[in-house]
């Protein structure tokens, strides 16, 4: 059976902790995408509907968004009323958005290199990858606190920890 990710602190931090920053930080820069989406000119395309218009992938980016910010406020809400059911839909979407973010990166990078943009691939690659690293570690960070406090439920909250060899 394959061994789940788990932490037991963040950075010198709690869990609980990590995940309220996880969830604040999401937030934050979900917050901050809307404001650029909406004050820029920049053409947004997908990767497989690229027949879509502009203005459409920014709703539907928008849209997303909207959600990350719901979704990050259900997580900090279980994180502080240690309810991991209110945890569970961003644990849930934030692997898929991990496995989503590496492969966009992959792709613009692999298409920055083919274009000829081989400095531009390189840093992409470089600098994408090491945001989603960071963006992993904050899915286990959440999912180890999603863990805990889902053995404290099924077990009960006062009970001993139980017996492993």
């Amino acid at each position: 059976m394959a061994r789940k990710p788990h932490l037991n602190t963040c950075c010198c931090y709690s869990l609980r902790t990590g995940t309220i920053i996880s969830g604040v930080i999401g937030i934050v820069l979900a917050i901050i995408n809307l404001i650029l989406i909406f004050t820029t000119r920049a053409e947004f395309k997908t990767i497989i509907m690229d027949w879509l218009p502009s203005s459409v992938v920014k709703i539907i980016i928008a849209i997303n968004l909207a959600m990350t910010i719901l979704i990050s406020i259900l997580l900090i809400v279980g994180a502080m009323k240690r309810n991991h059911y209110l945890m569970l839909p961003w644990v849930i979407l934030g692997i898929m958005l991990a496995i989503g973010l590496l492969i966009s990166v992959l792709y613009t990078a692999i298409v920055l290199l083919i274009d000829g943009f081989i400095s531009a691939g390189v840093l992409w690659i470089i600098v994408g990858l090491i945001v989603v690293a960071i963006y992993v570690y904050m899915w286990v960070i959440v999912f180890s606190y999603f863990s805990d406090l889902k053995d404290e439920n099924d077990r009960g909250r006062y009970a001993k920890q139980p017996y492993r060899r």
